[in-house]
């Protein structure tokens, strides 16, 4: 479970890489003074047989052999790192050795196999002294020489120094304790280091935008935090209070507008209540209103001028009657009958009984339908009311400019799914922005004699069918309404 937090991974990973670039290093540094300590070594074995050999040299040209072994006596005794100095035949029989015991026996493997293999140092085993480092150099039958060997070999001896490495590793292994020290201590200080740091400015941090994240989801959107740097989690902790605050003031402003929306609500069901009981007293008395009037109408004449009041009376009459009947409508609406309907016929015969209107003359009238077109099971009464609606405002629209009038039915790919789409368009001035997101609002009119309803009424009505009713406006240009009524399930799988 720890793993998964990011800060441990974080700090796995950097130690890792820490103590992997610290071990490089400190293995390279190691080897570079195990390096130096031999070439010390070297350096030192090397000068001692230089000095050896001159020596040597001097003592033979004269023919003094006895001097050469109390010289090598005395240079085995001086230098208390040497494990011996000897001369011995290229046959490997020791000829005169700082250790007289020696003398006439073999010399050691590791010295001899330098010989053999035509090597001049190396470093081997020998027994109680551990490693050894030797050295060896050719003695040469020279002129000077040739009094005593003759000239047929041309190697007379072999010049062999033994240095011992016990010094030299123990100053190794003091080396190696040292940098395993360093080493250890450098990875935990450097762990502790990076550790301490993450969880400080970086775990810490996250917790406390973890913990306060958690109290926003469960609704406190009081919280706020205090930003102690310019860092990432400083600049994340600044944005994390500046959403919260955004959020916190959207929240206020939302319950404000859903108590605003509730109380209108609330008074609409009340004048809703209202209206739809005056309307029932209302509409009985301008029935008998209307017929009485209708028949006071008949006893004038044509040419009386009193006719003519009684009908404007009559249409006044009509006018209320209507706005009654929205009313109750709207308080009230009807339960929608659906059954398969074919929205081509409900359009044609809406369009036929909307060219009676004595508005529509100077209006052009175009009809463009999908044939064939699925079914869609609706009300084919109420379908036919909204449409005629749409198609009477579009007339209305057009009445003085004149213009065209497109009823148009088509399939409509939506949201995955397949619709009907039924559009009613006109080339009338358009619908100004700040009004066209109120059309759809109850009582909310421009025209002088209008009661705000009608759209209303047709957006409801399409609601009920499961649709939806849009409108799209451009100044000038026109406006078109449009009606999406989802298919039937035996029309869809056909069309699909």
């Amino acid at each position: 479970m720890a793993f998964r937090s990011l800060t441990t991974r974080v700090i796995i990973i950097l130690v890792g890489l820490l103590s992997v670039g610290i071990g490089t290093f400190t293995y390279l540094n190691f080897k570079r003074e195990k390096r130096q300590l031999i070439a010390a070594a070297r350096e030192n074995t090397l000068l001692l047989l230089n000095t050896i050999e001159r020596s040597i040299y001097r003592s033979m040209s004269i023919g003094d052999t006895q001097d050469v072994q109390r010289m090598l006596e005395m240079v085995g005794k001086s230098h208390s790192k040497l494990l011996g100095v000897r001369i011995f035949h290229p046959q490997g029989v020791v000829l005169k050795s700082s250790l007289p015991s020696e003398m006439g026996g073999t010399v050691p493997d590791g010295d001899y196999q330098l010989f053999a293999n035509n090597l001049r140092e190396g470093i081997f085993a020998s027994g109680s002294h551990g490693e050894v480092f030797g050295m060896i150099k050719p003695i040469y039958n020279e002129e000077q020489c040739h009094i005593c060997h003759g000239r047929k070999r041309r190697v007379i001896g072999v010049l062999n120094v033994n240095y011992s490495l016990a010094d030299t590793n123990r100053r190794i292994n003091e080396a190696t304790r040292l940098f395993l020290f360093s080493t250890g201590a450098i990875i935990l200080f450097s762990a502790a280091a990076v550790s301490l740091v993450m969880v400080r400015f970086v775990r810490q941090p996250l917790n406390r935008i973890v913990e306060s994240m958690a109290r926003v989801e469960q609704g406190d959107l009081k919280v706020r935090m205090v930003n102690g740097g310019r860092d990432e989690i400083g600049r994340l902790i600044t944005s994390f209070d500046s959403m919260v605050d955004k959020l916190d003031k959207a929240k206020q402003e939302l319950e404000q507008y859903h108590f605003q929306q509730m109380e209108r609500a609330d008074r609409l069901a009340s004048v809703g209540e209202m209206a739809a009981g005056i309307a029932h007293e209302i509409k009985n008395p301008l029935a008998g209103i209307s017929a009485a009037m209708t028949i006071i109408r008949q006893d004038f004449q044509e040419e009386d001028p009193r006719r003519e009041i009684i009908g404007e009376v009559i249409e006044q009459v009509n006018r209320l009657d209507k706005t009654v009947n929205d009313l109750l409508f709207f308080g009230k609406p009807t339960h929608p009958e659906p059954a398969p309907t074919d929205l081509n016929d409900v359009l044609r015969k809406t369009l036929l009984f909307a060219l009676q209107h004595k508005g529509g003359k100077n209006i052009e009238k175009r009809l463009e339908l999908q044939e064939p077109l699925p079914l869609v099971f609706v009300d084919p009464k109420q379908v036919q009311q909204v449409v005629l609606n749409l198609i009477l405002n579009a007339i209305q629209a057009m009445q003085e400019t004149g213009g065209t009038l497109t009823v148009a039915s088509r399939i409509a790919e939506r949201e995955g799914g397949l619709w009907v789409r039924v559009e009613v368009a006109d080339t009338g001035p358009g619908i100004p922005e700040p009004i066209i997101s109120k059309i759809f609002t109850p009582f909310f009119t421009t025209k002088a004699q209008g009661t705000g309803l009608g759209l209303a009424i047709c957006q409801k009505l399409i609601t009920q069918h499961g649709g939806t009713l849009h409108v799209s406006s451009v100044l000038n240009q026109g406006t078109v309404f449009s009606i999406d009524l989802p298919m039937t399930e035996l029309e869809a799988d056909g069309a699909v």
